[in-house]
């Protein structure tokens, strides 16, 4: 325990509690977390990082940041229109156009801090193409590692912030109309962090299903958070399943990604039969966007029986080099891919919706903010376009971190208070098992109903260890998409009903879910300003 940590007499459920202050507590350790603390760092502010898990889902992205490099062929409104294309319909141009300009300004910034990207030449990166991009406009780096030099070079600059690890954020602290604080649970058990602001920066929610490119970490934290404090969430039913997870036998857990860089360079996707998987299905076959790839994946299956498809990358020039990671994942499956096909499936991999922010990352809650994959700013609507998750985080992450400074630098030191919660929870293993069963890449009604009846069966958990929060984190947040799951009587975008398979013309709404004092949710469609 830190010497500005005290223990103080007042019980909490029979447990003495720790209470800190700070000015800014961000939450999470990724790329749009950091960002933002260093943001606010950078504006004098007293800021506190809480880090659960050792890993963050910014260090296996694989692929790069899409960014428009001045001087080529790209243009901001290229980039725009892809983005608009990919999310079908439900993007907010004017929040895409915000966060793509402001793209270039922030991977400068982060090279300002040593972050490094592959080039061509000395002095010009090296772009390539990944599926629904109309331009090669993807800086990377180490070939196809380039979230672990982002996590690098942003953990460097990161090096005299507190963070505080083992560190697990339980409940937002709120009074009538702002944030108080942050409830926490370390090793010295429970605490509170009195703050004027905080950023939820607590990355997705791929452990919903069996199997996830995520970390351990994705638990749905965020959502969870932010619902419990009376916050919506919108969009989560758009949950992006990457179209090529290696496939290698293993049931559950985190499984490599095989970036779709590998389909820029010439990769192709085939059958067990060796028959495209995507012609006739979209005018760009392999590099249509992740939603149109996943699912004509899915139905390709459905309708072989057989438990994978395959990536055939043998015609990718220098393929050891240019991708390393994607070949040692390979190699330790007993895939040599310069010789042999990849088997790949669809796997969970990124949340498109989230807590409802604007392109500041303010929420509804004055003093609450949120950045990255948990929050829903408008920008990758029905479904995100490759790369621009990292793009988000860095743009989106740097002015929530300045927008929380300024805030605590205006507002009086609060006071947080607390009664003890409980929540409740399924097995995580059972939750698991019904989500991908019935809530992946295809669901339907009597699946998604058979989901719903069983999380009202949740029973009571009491938040005493990381583990029985994120059980209860992961069922909060698997109710929240159920119900926005059931309310959208169409497919769009990640969105697939295979009892609703057309597009309704009328559907380009957003979807917004609500926890209510009893624990049900409450969906409404259409517009829900915030901030």
């Amino acid at each position: 325990m830190s010497a500005a940590t005290r223990k103080i007499g007042i019980a909490c459920g029979g447990v003495g509690y720790w209470q800190q202050r700070a000015d800014v507590v961000v939450v999470g350790t990724g790329v749009a977390g950091l960002a933002a603390a260093l943001a606010a760092h950078r504006q004098g502010r007293r800021v506190v990082v809480l880090s659960k898990a050792s890993e963050t889902a910014t260090f296996y992205a694989q692929g790069g940041i899409a960014v428009v490099v001045p001087r080529t062929d790209d243009t901001i409104e290229a980039h725009v229109t892809d983005t608009l294309a990919a999310g079908g319909g439900l993007c907010d141009r004017e929040a895409v156009t915000s966060i793509v300009a402001d793209g270039y300004a922030a991977v400068a910034e982060l090279v300002d801090v040593g972050a490094r990207f592959d080039e061509s030449v000395p002095g010009q990166w090296s772009l390539t193409r990944e599926g629904g991009h109309s331009r090669r406009r993807i800086v990377h780096a180490g070939g196809d590692a380039t979230g672990a030099e982002v996590q690098r070079a942003l953990n460097h600059a990161a090096d005299t912030l507190d963070i505080r690890r083992n560190h697990v954020a339980l409940q937002i602290l709120r009074d009538a109309d702002t944030v108080t604080g942050v409830l926490v649970h370390n090793d010295d058990g429970p605490g509170v962090i009195h703050a004027p602001s905080v950023i939820l920066a607590t990355g997705g929610l791929g452990h919903l299903y069996s199997a996830t490119t995520n970390p351990e970490g994705s638990t749905g934290d965020g959502i969870a958070l932010a619902l419990w404090a009376g916050l919506p969430a919108a969009d989560v039913e758009f949950i992006q399943f990457h179209p090529t997870m290696l496939f290698d036998g293993n049931a559950g857990g985190r499984r490599p990604l095989i970036t779709e860089a590998l389909r820029g360079e010439g990769a192709i996707l085939i059958d067990a039969r060796g028959d495209s998987v995507t012609a006739g299905v979209h005018p760009m076959g392999d590099l249509a966007p992740r939603d149109v790839v996943a699912a004509a994946i899915d139905e390709r299956l459905s309708q072989t029986g057989d438990p994978c498809v395959y990536l055939d990358a043998r015609s990718v020039e220098d393929f050891q080099r240019r991708f390393p990671t994607v070949n040692a994942a390979c190699l330790a499956a007993g895939v040599d891919a310069t010789v042999a096909l990849i088997p790949v499936v669809p796997g969970a991999h990124y949340s498109c919706g989230g807590v409802v922010t604007d392109v500041y990352g303010r929420t509804e809650l004055t003093g609450l903010f949120a950045a990255g994959e948990v929050a829903r700013t408008g920008m990758h609507g029905a479904n995100r376009l490759a790369s621009n998750s990292l793009l988000e985080g860095l743009v989106v992450g740097r002015r929530a971190g300045t927008g929380a400074a300024e805030h605590a630098a205006n507002s009086a030191a609060p006071r947080a208070t607390f009664e003890p919660v409980t929540r409740v929870a399924l097995p995580r293993a059972d939750l698991q098992r019904a989500m991908t069963r019935h809530v992946a890449v295809v669901r339907d009604a009597v699946g998604l109903t058979h989901v719903a009846e069983l999380l009202e069966t949740a029973g009571a958990s009491e938040l005493t260890t990381r583990a029985g929060f994120e059980d209860a984190a992961l069922t909060v947040t698997a109710s929240a998409v159920v119900a926005a799951a059931l309310a959208r009587l169409e497919s769009r975008g990640c969105h697939h009903r295979a009892d609703h398979p057309d597009l309704d013309p009328t559907g380009a709404t957003s979807t917004h879910v609500r926890l209510q004092s009893d624990g049900t949710s409450t969906v409404t469609r259409g517009a829900e300003v915030c901030c």
